[in-house]
C-alpha cells in the first residue's frame, strides 16, 4: 500500500527538529514493524541544524538495535552534494534510474489508480481518473489550505 500521512515528512528549510525526530522514531522504535514505510522526501532542504539532529536521533535508535528490520528511506535530490545529509547518509546512498516524465506519469496511472465504487474518499476529487494519491500542502499542520 502508498504511505499514509504518517509514514510521510515533506522537508522545506523550515521543517523543524521536531518534525524530523517524530518521524524517526516512528520508524526505528518498537512498534513500528506493522509494515509501514517511513520517507523523508527532500531531506536535502533541512537546515544544518535539523538535518545534525536527523543524523543524531537516526544514529542511535539503529545503534539500540530494538528494530532490526526497519523501513525507512531518505529523498534527497541527486544533484544536492552539499547537503549535509547527502554527506552523513552517504554510505547508505543508492541510485535510481532515470524515468522521462511520460514513464513515471503512465506508471502512475496504471499502478495508482482506485477501483470503481472502492474508495469514497477519492471519490471527492473531481476529476475523470480516480487516483489513489492527492498532494495537499499547508502553511500550518492540519490545516489543509
Amino acid at each position: 500500500p502508498l504511505p499514509s500521512y504518517d509514514e510521510v515528512l515533506v522537508c522545506t528549510p523550515g521543517t523543524e527538529e521536531e518534525e524530523v525526530e517524530l518521524l524517526v522514531r516512528r520508524a526505528l522504535s518498537p512498534g513500528s514493524q506493522d509494515q509501514k514505510i517511513y520517507c523523508l522526501l527532500g531531506a536535502d532542504k533541512l537546515v544544518y541544524k535539523v538535518s545534525r539532529r536527523l543524523e543524531s536521533h537516526f544514529f542511535r535508535l539503529v545503534q539500540s538495535g530494538s528494530i532490526p528490520n526497519y523501513r525507512f528511506i531518505i529523498l534527497c535530490n541527486a544533484k544536492a552534494h552539499n547537503s549535509y545529509v547527502t554527506t552523513a547518509f552517504d554510505a547508505y546512498k543508492v541510485a535510481f534510474p532515470c524515468y522521462s516524465k511520460t514513464e513515471i506519469q503512465t506508471y502512475l496511472k496504471l499502478h495508482l489508480t482506485v477501483p470503481s465504487g472502492t474508495a469514497p474518499v477519492a471519490q471527492a476529487f473531481k476529476e475523470p481518473h480516480q487516483q489513489n494519491v492527492k498532494f495537499v500542502f499547508s502553511e500550518q499542520a492540519g490545516m489543509g489550505e
